[in-house]
């Protein structure tokens, strides 16, 4: 694998920390902004708003630009975004510059993901994108453990500080390991990659990648009362259970992107079956420490098994202008993080006890089966005509004359 990957790594390294590191750190900005926690949590929704804007936004806009270019430049606003956020004299200022940081996130993902399917041979794309999604997953191993012990004792803003900084690294490692040669800018334009989102598998491949992540988020939204209220964890040990999680989402990211690269739809089908398996197991698992530590990792597996498979199933569906497709991608990612949270809420506020989101995330896993069924339906239908006419070709090919021997 080329060490280009690197790069785009750190970017997604980065990218991840500043999502997720909120989240940590709500307490700390509440308390020195003034606000109540539920306020401060409208900071996690703008930088979700953020990428849900930005990524098909910033695809369209930089549709005719190299995309090293447009990769360094992603990583600009994404410093611009964090730094603004350290500086931020309140709470409106801060909620805007969130916003401002999410914008890249999607983009970078999606034009990064098109830049290392380029760099490696057909049969190891999948590998590819996985390595760059290994920077995000990483990330909740060590960057936001790290960020937001930095933001409990150096204060908040330095957190975002040492973000902007990651940032600057990746703007770097772009420059020197990426070859402009390598990174072209596209000849379809806009309107090329306008176009390939007029087709049917490209929506079918989005909406598998809202519901199936969506069961996702369903549960790992509310990981820590499950945690504390079924599995009898103390508070101060769920960071540490979160990093577990990190573990077990990096092991399925690398696992689903070498059996993509063999099976890809089977790949897909699989993480998808086991999200149904772990999520119904919840229930029973979080009843024991023990059993409650092997449920998040083996969801972390179970639900990145199937990242690289999507985001390559969406690339390949709009092979005539990925770039877009791609990104878009990553906005639906952002929804199926929202929906999911939503939906695993109203489990949770109708009485269906504490582990209850867990299993409407494998009500939603199961639908997600549905609809890449569907879109399995879809391709092979499309398929077939064009084997028809291939065998049709083939039966009228004429056999070769006998030959005239002379006596």
């Amino acid at each position: 694998m080329p060490l280009a990957l690197l790069a785009l790594a750190v970017g997604a390294f980065g990218l991840g920390t500043t999502e997720f590191v909120m989240m940590g750190l709500l307490p700390d900005v509440a308390d020195d902004l003034h606000i109540s926690i539920p306020t401060a949590g409208h900071l996690v929704s703008a930088y979700a708003l953020g990428v849900v804007i930005g990524a098909p936004l910033l695809a369209a806009l930089t549709a005719r630009m190299p995309r090293r270019t447009v990769l360094i430049s992603l990583m600009a606003l994404f410093v611009a975004g964090n730094a603004l956020s350290a500086l931020a004299p309140g709470y409106d200022w801060l909620l805007a510059a969130r916003f401002l940081s999410g914008l890249p996130h999607g983009a970078f993902f999606g034009v990064g993901a098109v830049v290392a399917t380029g760099l490696v041979a057909p049969e190891r794309k999948a590998r590819s994108v996985s390595l760059m999604f290994m920077g995000l997953t990483v990330a909740n191993i060590a960057g936001v453990p790290v960020a937001t012990l930095m933001g409990q004792h150096l204060g908040w803003r330095a957190t975002f500080l040492g973000v902007s900084l990651i940032g600057v690294a990746a703007m770097a490692a772009v420059h020197l390991l990426i070859h402009p040669a390598h990174t072209p800018a596209p000849t379809t334009g806009l309107r090329g990659e306008l176009s390939a989102l007029r087709s049917l598998p490209v929506w079918l491949a989005l909406a598998t990648t809202v519901v199936g992540f969506g069961a996702l988020f369903s549960a790992y939204s509310y990981i820590t009362p499950m945690l504390t209220r079924s599995a009898g964890y103390g508070e101060s040990t769920v960071t540490l259970l979160l990093a577990l999680f990190g573990v077990g989402a990096t092991i399925g990211n690398l696992v689903g992107g070498r059996l993509a690269d063999h099976a890809m739809r089977g790949t897909l089908f699989g993480g998808l079956a086991s999200m149904v398996a772990v999520l119904l197991l919840f229930p029973v698992l979080m009843r024991a420490e023990w059993s409650a530590a092997l449920a998040v990792v083996l969801l972390g597996v179970a639900a990145f098994i199937t990242g690289s498979p999507l985001q390559l199933m969406v690339m390949e569906r709009a092979a005539a202008g990925p770039s877009l497709a791609s990104s878009a991608n990553q906005a639906a990612f952002n929804l199926a993080n929202a929906g999911g949270a939503w939906i695993g809420g109203v489990a949770l506020a109708a009485g269906f006890g504490v582990t209850s989101p867990a299993l409407a995330g494998a009500a939603l896993a199961v639908l997600g089966l549905g609809v890449a069924s569907v879109a399995y339906a879809v391709d092979r239908r499309r398929d077939m005509p064009s084997v028809a006419r291939e065998r049709v070709i083939a039966s009228h090919v004429p056999e070769p004359a006998e030959p005239v021997h002379a006596s």
